[in-house]
C-alpha cells in the first residue's frame, strides 16, 4: 500500500498488525446448517429453514408477516406490484440512495420522482415530499441511509393526509427503532437486503414485511410465480421433482424465491444480529463523540427519537474550508492511506447517477413520449444531494465499527493528522 506523504511518518495503521474487523461473519452454526440443508435434499420453495426464517425475522422486526426474496431490489419491485401501483402513478424517492429505489419504481411502468435530502441526516426531506405531491402521487420511498434514520413522524403524517402508500427502504437499518418501532414495521411495507455487504446477509436475498394479511398474501404469490400461499399442504411434496401443489389460482408473476441455503445462513446471522448492532453503536456513539473535537468533520444527525441505532456505513461531513481547502477525493485517500481502508463518498445523486440510467433501454421504457421524458432523472434539481457527494461526504463500511474503542481512536488521530497536514497533501 503507498503511504501517506504527510511529514512525521507512518500510516496510523499499521497493516502488519491486527486487521480490521472482517466481514461477513460465519461460524460453525453455519457450516453445520448448510451441512443439514444439503443433506435434507430440500434445497428450496418453502422449506423448514426458509419458514423458520420468515417467522424470525416477522418477530424480530415487530411485524405479523415476512416474506423472503431473492434480493432487495425485488423487494421493493414486488411491494409496488402488491400496492397496485403503475402505469400513470408516481412515486417519491430520494435523491441519494442505490439506483434500485427509483429503478424498481420504472419496473412497475410508475414515475420516480426525486426529491432532495436534509443535509444532517442525508434522508429525504419531508418538506420536498410536500411540495412534489400531485393527483398523480401514490407512494413514497423514504430510505434509512447509513447510520440515519428517515423522519417517520413527519412522512407517515404525510402520507396519512394525501392517502398515500409508505415502502420503507430498510436495506441500511436491520433491527434500527423510531420512537420504539423496528424499521420495516412503520409504513405498509418494508423491504430489506441481505446482500453480501449488508449486516445481515446470505450473500444474496431480502425481505418485504407488513402487517397487512391481504397484502402480505400478494407478496407472497408475486415471489412465487403467483402462487397463492399454501402454508402447510406441501409438507411431503416431492420438490425435487416440481411437486408445488396447486398452480394458476392467483396473480401473475415470476420466481423470486430463496433457497434453503440462504435461509439457513440468515438464521444463524440473525442470532447474531442485536449483539453486533449493539457493539456498531456503542462504538459509533465513541467515534462520533471524538469528530466533534476536530474541525472540519460533523457526524451525522442522530435524532432523539431513533431508539435504537442500526448502521450500515458509518458516514460523516466534511469541510474542506477547515482543512485549507484541500478537495474531499483527497481527504479521502489520505484516510485510506492512514487507516488501511476504503473510504468512500456517498451514492451518486441519482439525477446524474451512472447506474441510474433509463434511456439505455428505450425496448423497456419507451412506453410513449411523455413516460420517456418523465423518466429522465436529469429534470430534477437536487442541489443539496449534488453538494453532499461532490464535497461533504465521507463513509466507511460498517465493518469498522465491530471493531474496539482503540480502533475508533485510530480513525480519529487519523483524521486529525490529515487535518494537521492538509497543505501538503495538494
Amino acid at each position: 500500500m503507498e503511504k501517506l506523504a504527510i511529514k512525521g511518518g507512518n500510516p496510523c495503521r499499521d497493516t502488519t498488525a491486527q486487521p480490521w474487523p472482517k466481514w461477513p461473519v460465519w461460524g460453525k452454526e453455519e457450516e453445520v446448517a448448510l451441512i443439514e440443508v444439503l443433506n435434507s435434499g430440500v434445497w428450496s420453495y418453502n422449506g423448514p429453514k426458509e419458514m423458520e426464517f420468515n417467522q424470525l425475522f416477522a418477530e424480530f422486526t415487530g411485524t405479523k408477516y415476512a416474506i423472503c426474496t431473492v434480493n432487495g431490489t425485488i423487494t421493493m419491485q414486488l411491494a409496488l406490484e402488491a400496492l397496485g401501483i403503475g402505469v400513470g402513478d408516481e412515486v417519491i424517492v430520494p435523491g441519494i440512495t442505490w439506483q434500485a429505489t427509483a429503478a424498481t419504481v420504472i419496473d412497475v411502468n410508475a414515475t420516480p420522482i426525486l426529491v432532495d435530502v436534509l443535509e444532517d441526516t442525508w434522508c429525504i426531506d419531508p418538506v420536498a415530499i410536500e411540495k412534489a405531491i400531485t393527483p398523480k402521487t401514490k407512494a413514497i420511498i423514504p430510505v434509512h441511509l447509513y447510520g440515519a434514520f428517515a423522519d417517520m413522524d413527519a412522512i407517515m403524517d404525510i402520507a396519512k393526509k394525501h392517502n398515500l402508500y409508505v415502502i420503507e427502504d430498510c436495506a441500511h437499518k436491520h433491527g434500527g427503532e423510531w420512537n420504539g418501532k423496528k424499521a420495516g414495521s412503520i409504513g405498509n411495507v418494508g423491504s430489506f437486503s441481505f446482500q453480501l455487504s449488508k449486516h445481515l446477509t446470505a450473500g444474496e436475498g431480502g425481505s418485504m414485511t407488513t402487517d397487512d394479511a391481504d397484502l402480505a398474501e400478494k407478496l407472497d404469490a408475486l415471489r412465487n410465480v403467483g402462487r397463492r400461499p399454501e402454508g402447510d399442504s406441501l409438507i411431503g411434496a416431492d420438490k425435487g421433482i416440481g411437486d408445488y401443489g396447486d398452480d394458476g389460482n392467483f396473480i401473475q408473476s415470476g420466481n423470486f424465491r430463496i433457497t434453503e441455503f440462504q435461509a439457513a445462513m440468515l438464521i444463524e446471522g440473525l442470532k447474531r444480529l442485536p449483539e453486533q448492532n449493539a457493539n456498531r453503536d456503542t462504538n459509533g456513539a465513541y467515534l462520533n463523540s471524538l469528530l466533534e473535537e476536530i474541525p472540519g468533520v460533523t457526524p451525522l444527525k442522530r435524532d432523539d427519537r431513533e431508539t435504537k441505532k442500526a448502521y450500515f456505513n458509518f458516514a460523516f461531513r466534511y469541510d474542506e474550508s477547515k482543512f485549507k481547502n484541500l478537495p474531499i477525493a483527497k481527504f479521502r485517500a489520505a484516510l485510506e492511506a492512514e487507516l488501511g481502508i476504503i473510504v468512500d463518498a456517498c451514492y451518486e445523486p441519482l439525477n446524474n447517477c451512472s447506474l441510474y440510467v433509463p434511456h439505455t433501454k428505450p425496448a423497456r421504457h419507451r412506453l410513449n413520449e411523455d413516460y420517456w421524458a418523465a423518466i429522465d432523472p436529469k429534470r430534477f434539481s437536487l442541489p443539496i444531494c449534488e453538494r453532499i457527494f461532490e464535497k461533504e461526504s465521507v463513509c466507511l463500511h460498517h465493518k469498522i465499527l465491530m471493531g474496539t474503542t482503540a480502533d475508533m481512536d485510530l480513525i480519529a488521530r487519523a483524521i486529525r493528522k490529515v487535518y494537521d497536514n492538509a497543505e501538503v497533501l495538494f
